[in-house]
């Protein structure tokens, strides 16, 4: 009688895990300018339309992922995903809706009068910078350079975060 051994589990691949870390920096910072514009409205609106309009933002960015990357496959391979990268590619915009938990907790505090929808949104802004950081982080924790140049990296990653959210903020009050 021979032994079963179960399939080994799949992984994903170097490329699949970058490009997830590339979707979820994007998302982040889809977020983190929505978040910015409907703050700088905040006396205008409600919780609930500031988390309809996060919702929306975000579910419909990461559909234009989806849709990118099916594409994308598609120019490449000349043929549909498998199974499995198909798998990745729902698995990826599914993960990136991750994103919408804290900001939606904090709007969700809002509309129960915890806070103001301008302080939520404040938070939440905070909460997006911070899982930007962490997210680089998490990118390059296990590369094998010296420390001095890790925090280079992230020096650099907290400088662009900031022109990029800098220059989200000049868009708005043009």
């Amino acid at each position: 009688m021979n032994a079963i051994e179960p399939a080994a589990p799949t992984t994903p691949s170097a490329r699949q895990r970058a490009a997830s870390l590339k979707e979820r920096v994007y998302i982040i910072f889809t977020s983190l300018a929505v978040v910015l514009a409907l703050r700088s409205h905040a006396d205008e609106t409600t919780p609930a339309a500031a988390a309809a309009t996060l919702s929306i933002v975000v579910v419909g960015s990461l559909l234009g992922i989806f849709v990118a990357d099916l594409l994308s496959h598609l120019t490449v391979h000349s043929k549909l995903p498998t199974g499995a990268e198909l798998h990745h590619m729902i698995a990826v915009s599914a993960d990136g809706l991750g994103v919408l938990v804290t900001p939606l907790l904090l709007l969700g505090a809002a509309g129960l009068g915890l806070l103001s929808t301008a302080a939520a949104l404040g938070w939440a802004i905070a909460v997006l910078v911070v899982s930007l950081a962490v997210v680089g982080f998490l990118a390059i924790r296990r590369l094998e350079i010296p420390i001095h140049h890790k925090a280079a990296i992230m020096f650099a990653e907290v400088v662009l975060s900031l022109l990029v959210i800098g220059l989200e903020l000049l868009a708005h009050n043009l």
